[in-house]
């Protein structure tokens, strides 16, 4: 089974954006085993990301993909990984610079967003990556 860590900064206090994202997670329960830590702040999430041998942060300066193109670039870390694969998303202030200079840095779209719509619009294209790999209508 595919392994997905997330690691974030904060907690959702939307109910709506936690009871979105917890669908996706319900959805992905048959395919991917879904870690999610959510750090108290900043230097905890470095601390916890220098534990991790390789992980991709999510930042607006990253490679741009489109869903098809990074649902063929998860898959490829996923290999690379042996099944295993930690995205990282910072805070209001955005990633530390000792993160991002350790990380391949992948952005979910020119826009800011705040790191709790982060979490569903990732969980949501993690979704839509199984999807398309499935050949499923889904993705259309």
């Amino acid at each position: 089974m595919l392994k997905l860590k997330i690691l974030s900064v904060g907690k959702t206090k939307e109910k709506w954006l936690e009871d979105a994202f917890q669908e996706y997670l319900k959805r992905l329960k048959s395919f991917v085993q879904v870690e999610c830590l959510w750090a108290k702040d900043t230097a905890q999430l470095v601390e916890w990301a220098q534990k991790e041998s390789f992980s991709i942060c999510l930042d607006p300066a990253g490679r741009l993909l489109s869903s098809e193109a990074f649902a063929d670039f998860i898959t490829q870390q996923w290999e690379k990984g042996g099944s295993r694969l930690t995205l990282i998303i910072g805070g209001a202030e955005g990633l530390p610079i000792e993160l991002k200079e350790k990380s391949l840095l992948l952005s979910l779209s020119p826009l800011t967003f705040t790191h709790q719509i982060t979490r569903l619009v990732l969980i949501e294209q993690i979704y839509r990556t199984i999807e398309i790999k499935r050949g499923s209508r889904y993705h259309k």
